[in-house]
């Protein structure tokens, strides 16, 4: 756990946190406006068929879609560049953890729609008619009711966003190099065509990734059979 390893795992779980957090935000807002609106009746069932193609779509496939957009020659930033806007004037590549952030965030949002939708559907109407009845404005059905019985559901989808993005390979494999990621690490130590006698640290590497998956995973456990009272 000391220097390239250690960046890696620092790398990996700053890129995960963030895109889990990105997915959290949009997610809930995308699932939430899913669930309440009423009109067009066929908007709901369309964010929920995308959703669940969008949330397993990852590889080579997503990669190569997001070069094509946002790579040093790609139509959005093509576009950008005609507009005045050099997305690769800074330290901006589609490797980096704000690059890798906004890939993620192509199947992690889609994902909290799936985690959250059913938590949203739970929420009764007469909770907030209640809530009206006793003197409660909106801001206080949110904080006393809504939030609460949401948090764990939110939590859960945090903790399993992060555990889907710090465990990813594919698409990380295309945008990055060997020594950022510990998924690719584990790989360049174990795999490839050259065996360089240094397979222990690969398995050390993969006992401390299973250590936090592990963790996260608990914690999600624990999350999600907390928000299963609500959803009954």
């Amino acid at each position: 756990m000391t220097g390239q390893n250690l960046e890696a795992f620092r790398f990996s779980v700053t890129f995960s946190a963030g895109a889990a957090l990105v997915g959290v935000v949009f997610g809930v807002l995308l699932a939430y406006a899913a669930a309440t609106t009423r009109r067009p009746a066929w908007l709901r069932g369309l964010v929920s068929s995308f959703s669940g193609v969008a949330a397993n779509m990852g590889g080579l496939p997503l990669a190569f879609a997001f070069l094509s957009l946002l790579g040093r020659q790609g139509v959005v930033t093509k576009i950008l560049g005609a507009m005045g806007w050099d997305i690769y004037s800074g330290d901006f590549t589609l490797g980096s953890v704000n690059g890798l952030i906004i890939v993620y965030s192509y199947f992690n949002i889609p994902l909290m729609v799936l985690v959250t939708l059913p938590a949203i559907d739970g929420l009764r109407p007469s909770w907030r008619e209640a809530c009206s009845n006793l003197g409660g404005t909106t801001w206080t059905y949110w904080t006393r009711i809504g939030i609460p019985v949401l948090l764990p559901s939110i939590l859960g989808g945090f903790l399993l966003l992060f555990a889907n993005s710090f465990s990813a390979y594919a698409t990380a494999a295309i945008l990055t190099d060997n020594s950022k990621i510990v998924p690719l690490r584990i790989g360049f130590f174990l795999g490839g065509d050259v065996r360089i006698g240094e397979s222990a640290v690969g398995y050390a590497l993969a006992a401390w990734m299973i250590l936090i998956m592990g963790f996260a995973m608990s914690l999600y456990w624990v999350a999600r059979r907390r928000s299963e009272r609500w959803q009954s």
